[in-house]
């Protein structure tokens, strides 16, 4: 048995639109950042909460990077400890 056509979806929010909470969130989280002194206020946080500073630029970044085609990215990944060369 054939399922019935669906009809298209009607009403909601527009396609990209942010949620109203969301939105006023980050309304206050910028307003805070601000009374506290802004780009100073987060090179102090660097200094002394570098994990915590590290991880909030981890979530501004791009989550895709792409090269240019004439000159790509190269990635070098190095793991463990590197050792001094053997004599």
């Amino acid at each position: 048995m054939a399922e019935k056509p669906r009809r298209p979806k009607t009403g909601g929010r527009v396609k990209g639109t942010p949620n109203k909470v969301n939105a006023e969130l980050k309304d206050m989280i910028l307003g805070a950042l601000n009374d506290e002194g802004g780009q100073q206020y987060l090179r102090t946080q660097a200094k002394e909460n570098p994990t915590a500073f590290l991880s909030l630029v981890g979530k501004v970044l791009p989550m895709t990077v792409q090269g240019d085609t004439n000159n790509p990215l190269t990635f070098t990944i190095t793991t463990g400890v590197p050792r001094a060369a053997e004599n």
